[in-house]
This record gives C-alpha cells, structure tokens and sequence, in this order.
C-alpha cells in the first residue's frame, strides 16, 4: 500500500509540473515583445485610430442610401444563419439581376468590430452588378478561431442560398484568414469560384506570441488545423492574395507565405497600408475589385 501511495503521489506530482510548465510555456510565449509589436499595425499608420469612425461612418451613410431612388441597389438587413446576435448578415443588390455573389469577411483580429462597419464597401461589386453579402460572426473570447471558422462558413452558404450564380470570398486580415479557410479542402461552400484574403493571416503560430494569445487561446492542434497555410486549397477554386505595398513586414510575410503554399497569384498594392488596403473595393473600376468580381 505504502509504495503503490508512493507511486501514484509521484506520478501526480510530475502530471502537476508538466501541466505547470506548460502553462509558463503559453505565458511566456503569449508575451514575447518584438512579435507583439510586428502584429501591431494602427501604432505605425498616420492617423491610425481615425480609421474605425471614418468606416462606421461611410458605412451608415451607405446604409442610409439603400433602396432610395439613385442608390442602384437594396439592403436586406440582420438575416440570421445561426442562434447568436453576431450570426447574422446584411445582403446587398443590386438593381436588376445579380452576376454573382461576393462576401466581404471583416477583421479585427477575431477580437473586434462587426459587419455594420464595412458596409460602404459593397459599393463596387453592386455597380459591377454583383449581389454583397456582409456577415458578422462571434468573437474571441467567447469562442475559439474554429469556431469562427464554422460561422463564417455557415453565413457563406446562407447567402449563396439566396444569391444564383458564382461566389467569391474575399476577407480582410483575420477575415483574410477566414476567406482563405473557404477555399480549403474540409469546407464545402456551393459555387465558390474564388477566394481574395486580403492582408491574411494565413499562419497562426506567430500569434500565440503575442498579447492576444489570452483571448485566442490557440493551442498547436489549433493552429495545425486553422492555418491555412497548412492547408490545401480546394480543386478548381482560384486564389488571388492582395497585400498593401506599406504593411507590416509581418504582413508581408504572411501573404507571401500564404501565395507560396498555395502556388497561387498574389499582388502588393503600392503605397496602401493595413487600413486603406480594403478601400479599393468601394471603386468599381480598382482591380481589386474586378478581382473579387471575375473580371481579373
């Protein structure tokens, strides 16, 4: 009895400093400085924190146009695809039959913002005559990156269901990640033609790194299975990575690792940065948004 109580108390006591170790290890990891800072990005653009009221602001005034007798398109607002508040989706189109469907996946690290913020840029799909849906998804930490994998896969095929013909994907950031997770083998999304992660985060490791690591919770399966660098993409689907010329080099990095995996096309858009990299989409005559509407 003695040794057996012995063992097991030895046994309990390793299990104890292996689990402590691993907690020090996912701390120390969670905060190491330089990769912090190579994931920032509104600390090293002029004017950075103007940005987010500058987009929720042109994105009400573009709400507010909706269905008026100039505004050439119409606004279904709030459509669920799931239970929760944030699973929900706006959907525009334009006047007349839709060539296609285009969904803009939002970023912020998987941390922040909402569809209501990004609704302005719709504009240049609906005056090339495509339908825009713009869902919302939950946000860390309330759930884990796959989980917002599943929703933002959910809301595509919600509005693929109400839009015929093709769909591209296109996302910004951690919506990058999310557009490129579309186009991956282990997801189904009917007619998708092409995925546009835009400035993506196309591998997960670097950020269990940073500060954000307490809310993302990434663990190594984690990141195995929601990188998409890691990933295959899916036959017959076409990938396009667009970057801004001024990024982060971290950026950089990523969408070049991301094109790379993936042998697929990528383009650096001179002289944009993290914040005005996605304002090309509101112009319909930008070749990013002929990219993101089959016309490129």
């Amino acid at each position: 009895m003695t040794c057996t109580f012995a063992a097991t108390e030895s046994r309990l006591a390793q299990a104890s400093v292996t689990r402590f170790d691993q907690i020090i290890m996912a701390r120390s990891r969670s905060f190491d400085p330089d990769t912090d800072r190579a994931y920032q990005n509104g600390a090293f653009i002029a004017g950075g924190a103007a940005f987010p009221q500058r987009w929720a602001v042109a994105a009400q005034a573009f709400r507010d146009r909706a269905g008026t007798a100039k505004a050439g398109y119409s606004m279904q607002q709030d459509l669920p695809y799931g239970p929760s508040e944030r699973q929900r989706l706006d959907l525009f189109r334009p006047d007349g039959p839709a060539r296609g469907l285009l969904v803009f996946v939002h970023g912020g690290y998987w941390l922040a913002f909402g569809r209501e913020t990004f609704s302005h840029l719709a504009a240049g799909a609906l005056a090339r005559g495509w339908a825009c849906a713009m869902p919302s998804y939950r946000l860390a930490p309330e759930v884990r990156v796959a989980d917002i994998t599943r929703d933002a896969a959910a809301a595509v095929r919600a509005a693929a269901a109400l839009v015929e013909g093709p769909v591209v994907v296109a996302g910004h950031s951690a919506g990058g990640h999310l557009a490129a997770r579309m186009g991956c083998t282990d997801i189904d999304i009917p007619n998708l033609r092409r995925v546009v992660p835009i400035s993506p985060l196309g591998d997960l490791a670097p950020l269990m790194q940073t500060e954000m690591q307490n809310d993302l919770r990434l663990d190594d399966a984690e990141v195995a299975a929601e990188s998409p660098c890691r990933l295959t993409l899916l036959a017959g689907v076409d990938a396009h990575v667009w970057v801004g010329g001024q990024e982060r080099p971290a950026f950089l990095w990523q969408a070049r690792r991301l094109s790379e995996d993936w042998g697929c096309r990528w383009t650096v858009a001179p002289d944009r940065h993290h914040f005005d990299v996605i304002d090309d989409l509101a112009d319909p005559g930008s070749a990013l948004t002929r990219l993101c509407t089959l016309d490129a």
